[in-house]
């Protein structure tokens, strides 16, 4: 696992409300490269708004990148292109999606981190996609999800990660050639007093576990108290036993989930999980005031990270993704202080009680549900026992 660094300073960001202005800002300010990594690209008001920042980032002579989903973008629209492309932006499609409903193992390995680095000295990370966080409605709450802006020595790695991601892409696309494109600059990162951070990515190669396993080491060493907030949240066996070994050392654990249906497979199998986490004294609370699209946590009110992934199989088996840990008693402070006011009033508790009366017919959906989920991981054969 890469090491922690000091001297980071890293700024928390709450929604697209507060990221996308702060990601704007950063990229009319470029001047040398931006390099922009995302699950979906929308065609919406957002998408326009960040595909005009790095045109006129390209028009001024900046280097842009920008690496896209094959299925999250779906390829990206032509009337993004036509913002991009004219300009100068470099754009590549990670996992083209060509299969039609051709069920593909490599089909599900998908890039899912939203990475943002500019000038190797400023760097996003986080769970927010670029595109319209209320469903181009213009009003009402905001999905609830959060990213973070970082300056400091882990900007490095994360400059690493998209210069090495780019360079993959582009050779196994077929768009290397004989091309001597490659970064302007050396990532300079000079270290300030300021709060210990680690960046880490998920792949299939270095780094298949690092994600769930700085997870589980935070989870082995709390002492006071666990706050998960996950979108899809279907941690493995490990995952749960971890859970449970620290409720019965005394520690609180609380879940914030998902409580809208977005994906019914995956709404109703986290619901077969329910009541294990009730029997272990683990706290449940449904978010409902909106959609909740987070991948963050706290451990013992010092200990926090937030980003791309999810705890399931695929954000943990197959997907890339990339998450900043964070060590530092304010910033922890201020995630958990969001955390808080989201569960108290977004969100409902599932109690035990309310739950063993829940009719049996969704009681089978869940249990039909979670075995149907084990199944098609174990079919993707890239799973052991212990990960569902």
């Amino acid at each position: 696992m890469t090491r922690f660094s000091d001297g980071n300073q890293v700024a928390l960001l709450r929604t697209g409300d507060e990221y996308f202005p702060a990601l704007e800002r950063a990229i009319d300010e470029a001047r040398s490269e931006v390099h922009l990594e995302t699950y979906i690209f929308a065609d919406d008001p957002t998408g326009h708004r960040i595909a005009q920042a790095l045109a006129r980032a390209a028009g001024r002579g900046v280097a842009v990148r920008v690496l896209v989903d094959g299925f999250g973008a779906a390829n990206l629209r032509a009337s993004l292109r036509e913002i991009l492309e004219p300009s100068g932006v470099r754009v590549l499609v990670y996992r083209p999606e060509r299969g039609g409903l051709r069920l593909r193992r490599h089909r599900l390995r998908r890039l899912h981190r939203k990475l943002v680095v500019i000038d190797g000295a400023i760097g996003f990370c986080g769970g927010i996609n670029v595109l319209d966080d209320r469903n181009g409605t213009g009003h009402g709450p905001p999905r609830f999800d959060f990213a973070v802006e970082v300056h400091g020595p882990i900007v490095r790695d994360m400059h690493d990660a998209a210069r090495r991601l780019w360079t993959l892409v582009r050779w196994t696309t077929g768009r290397g050639g004989r091309s001597r494109e490659g970064s302007r600059l050396h990532a300079s990162t000079p270290r300030t007093a300021g709060r210990q951070a680690l960046f880490l990515t998920r792949d299939n190669l270095r780094n298949r576990r690092a994600i769930e396993d700085a997870y589980l080491d935070a989870i082995e060493h709390a002492r006071t108290e666990i706050f998960i907030a996950n979108a899809y949240f279907l941690p493995g066996r490990r995952f749960r036993r971890a859970l449970r070994e620290a409720r019965m050392r005394g520690v609180r654990v609380r879940l914030l989930l998902q409580g809208r249906r977005e994906y019914l497979l995956v709404h109703y199998a986290m619901r077969a999980l329910y009541g294990s986490f009730i029997d272990a004294g683990i706290e449940l609370h449904d978010y409902i005031a909106t959609y909740l699209h987070a991948k963050v946590a706290v451990v013992d009110g010092r200990w926090a990270t937030v980003g791309s992934s999810n705890i399931d199989p695929f954000s943990l088996l197959l997907s890339r993704e990339a998450n900043v840990v964070v060590v530092d008693e304010a910033f922890a402070a201020e995630l958990r202080a969001s955390l808080e006011f989201a569960e108290q009033t977004g969100s409902v508790a599932i109690l035990r009680d309310a739950w063993a009366d829940r009719p049996w017919s969704a009681r089978v959906l869940a249990w039909m549900a979670f075995q149907l989920g084990r199944m098609f991981v174990g079919m993707t054969g890239y799973a052991r026992p212990e990960d569902f």
